[in-house]
């Protein structure tokens, strides 16, 4: 049975679902305005086919051909986007219930134990997912260990719109701390070149109007970001219509900037469209299971996954 947990203080007020360890609403107090996109009713949430707030694994994004080696031990994974597999595949952990191991007012940690072999993913994966405030800061920690080395890549997938009406994000302006962003084939996977954003459409190293860009593009974008080193800043969002700004820290070395081209939705009393919400979602490379040169996504027994992140959401 899907089930929603609140967390809040003076500032903030966060509605979770046990269902995908799900982000369902970032309500700003004082502003009234809730900043991310959710679905009519938290019972839509069982086929959540945008992943709207979800926690997404074991591997979140793509893997090639739904397939890797691990010490010549070839893993074959189900295949949900074609020939690859996309957020876990056909019932990842957005699908999954999730079970709360502890809570207060301020923090809510959610648990959900993978067997050996889901979706074809090697090892028993124990994986936690904590949500917590502190002052206008939302933080998310997610871990996992395994009892078979493995691939582990979790992520957030909220559809953040700082505006109180929300048409589209092509008011909101944007900076990515980034100086490279991978190259995708026509299947959206990294082919591993990395490519400079120097004087170009992918470059928002200056805070820039999503809309324009998306113009100049021709597209939505899709692509991850290499988040400079040595810098757990990776982006901010900014509303010039709510005055919001929402500063995102991470200490991952990728993110993708999903401009939610893809996104639809309908029903009696909810519609969603296509660029009316975009994800930062910061996590390690798409695909890096089958490419040595990106930071590595295997984890061995013993060993302990971790993600953190930040959102601070702020007033301009």
């Amino acid at each position: 049975m899907i089930k929603s947990h609140t967390i809040e203080n003076n500032f903030l007020r966060i509605k979770i679902l046990n269902m995908g360890a799900t982000l369902f609403e970032v309500f700003h107090k004082r502003k009234k305005i809730n900043l991310i996109l959710n679905l009519d009713k938290i019972s839509s949430y069982k086929n959540n086919r945008n992943y709207l707030g979800a926690t997404c694994g074991r591997y979140a994004n793509r893997i090639k051909n739904a397939q890797f080696s691990i010490n010549q031990t070839k893993y074959s994974l189900t295949k949900n986007e074609g020939k690859n597999i996309l957020h876990g595949g056909k019932k990842g952990f957005e699908s999954k219930i999730w079970e709360i191991k502890d809570s207060s007012n301020l923090h809510v940690t959610y648990n959900y134990t993978s067997p050996d072999g889901e979706e074809g993913f090697p090892g028993e994966l124990r994986s936690t997912c904590k949500y917590l405030l502190k002052d206008n800061n939302l933080h998310i920690l997610m871990t996992a260990k395994s009892s078979k080395t493995t691939h582990v890549n979790l992520l957030n997938h909220a559809y953040w719109n700082l505006d109180k009406v929300k048409k589209n994000i092509f008011n909101h302006e944007l900076f990515i701390n980034a100086d490279y962003y991978l190259e995708n084939d026509k299947d959206n996977i990294p082919t591993g070149k990395r490519i400079s954003v120097k004087n170009g459409q992918f470059d928002f190293r200056n805070i820039s109007n999503i809309g324009r860009k998306v113009e100049k593009k021709g597209s939505g974008f899709d692509e991850n970001y290499i988040i400079k080193k040595n810098s757990s800043l990776v982006a901010k969002l900014i509303s010039p219509g709510s005055k919001i700004q929402l500063s995102l820290f991470s200490d991952q070395p990728g993110v993708q900037f999903y401009s939610g081209q893809y996104l639809r939705f309908k029903s009696q009393s909810k519609k969603l469209r296509p660029f009316q919400g975009m994800c930062l979602e910061t996590q390690n490379f798409p695909n890096s299971p089958n490419n040595k040169k990106f930071p590595s996504s295997l984890i061995s027994p013993g060993q302990t996954y971790r993600h953190k992140i930040k959102f601070k959401i702020s007033d301009i």
